[in-house]
């Protein structure tokens, strides 16, 4: 079935003069097309969410369409169409009164969400609501990446939140993602602070010079925690005093992937698209099944722990169809501090990842390995 999820590609479709058959039409407000949607056969059509008027939707059923109404009373769009931004999610926040952020789309969202009971809520509708967001979260992610021409170069960065600006580890994670930007890989993480932070904040400086990048994170580092009441406005400080320019939207996007369920961490601003999630579960899978290129993992605890074994697992059994590397940045940390990689490597013994995985404290090695890899994809994609 084709999907219509904008009023352009609904009004293209028209101009074809086709009928609505195997059409999803998605989060749109049709109730300026009666007429259109009245001559039209609508046998077969799907409308999820889209506002219709009583004409409309009259002959909508009577042509034997399905028809999903849209939800009221919800901050949020069940059946929205796109991803989030971080202009939306942070619309009406100023720098200069922290305290507006409780009036933000995320934060208005996250008190409706704990209100109703957070990952249980005793309504059946709150429940369905929250479940088709997600869908239409991943259908929209799914979209992101499937550009056209070569598939893109995604990889992640996973580490703790807690991560602090202005630490070694902190510029350490925002210099490998620049590097890797630069090299035209797409990144991706879990979307809130410290080490997914600074893998956003490398890429939006992927077209900046060293100094700038400095710059900028010296001024992150004035607020190094996000329990800082600064530390949102800090980060909106360093957006407007290096934007990101028309020709840097493409060159600079990346995809931080957050949850409400962890919605006292507010997701940085740095990612360009950014695909919140209600369910956690449903967002670390999808988090770690769509970073074919390979995961690096930076310090972090049990969460970061969590993702390390849930993504062993994916390759372990190769459950996704695409055994890629993990990279542990931190030797120190890996062996003795949290010892993960001497059990993953027993672990792999035998086993097809075996060969991708690797420890180190370089940044070049881990961007050569994932280089390296990248052209093993590519052959064997030829062959």
């Amino acid at each position: 079935m084709t999907e219509l999820d904008t009023l352009d590609a609904f009004e293209r479709h028209l101009r074809g003069g086709v009928s609505l058959a195997n059409i999803i039409l998605q989060g749109l407000d049709l109730r300026g097309y009666t007429r259109q949607l009245s001559a039209l056969p609508l046998a077969g059509a799907i409308f999820l969410g889209c506002q219709l008027e009583k004409e409309a939707l009259q002959a909508a059923i009577s042509h034997g369409a399905m028809v999903f109404p849209p939800f009221t009373g919800l901050p949020y769009v069940p059946y929205r169409n796109r991803l989030y931004t971080p202009e939306e999610l942070y619309a009406g926040f100023e720098p200069a009164r922290p305290e507006t952020y409780a009036q933000t789309l995320d934060a208005r969202i996250y008190a409706h969400w704990t209100e109703r009971g957070r990952a249980n809520p005793p309504s059946l509708l709150e429940t369905l609501g929250q479940r088709l967001h997600d869908h239409a979260i991943t259908d929209a992610m799914e979209e992101l990446l499937a550009v056209e021409g070569p598939p893109r170069k995604v990889v992640a960065i996973m580490g703790g939140h807690s991560m602090r600006r202005g630490e070694a580890d902190y510029r350490t994670v925002a210099v490998l993602a620049r590097e890797l930007t630069r090299r035209g890989f797409f990144m991706v993480s879990g979307g809130g602070p410290g080490a997914m932070e600074a893998t956003h904040v490398g890429a939006w400086f992927a077209r900046r010079t060293e100094a700038e990048l400095a710059q900028g994170l010296a001024v992150l580092a004035q607020a190094p925690s996000y329990t800082d009441r600064e530390w949102l406005a800090r980060a909106f400080e360093v957006r407007a005093a290096f934007p990101l320019r028309d020709e840097d939207l493409l060159a600079c996007a990346s995809l931080g992937i957050p949850t409400w369920h962890y919605g006292h961490e507010p997701p940085n601003p740095f990612a360009t698209h950014i695909a919140k999630y209600f369910a956690n579960s449903v967002r670390e899978d999808g988090l770690l099944t769509i970073a074919k290129g390979g995961i690096v993992y930076s310090p972090g605890s049990a969460g970061t722990i969590q993702e390390v074994f849930q993504d062993a697992c994916q390759n372990h059994y190769n459950s996704v169809g695409v055994i890629s590397p993990m990279i542990f940045l931190g030797r120190e940390f890996w062996t003795r501090t949290r010892p993960v990689y001497p059990l993953l490597a027993q672990l792999a013994q035998g086993y097809a990842y075996a060969r991708y995985l690797r420890i180190t404290d370089d940044v070049e090695e881990i961007i050569q390995a994932l280089e390296a890899y990248e052209r093993e994809r590519a052959e064997g994609t030829k062959t």
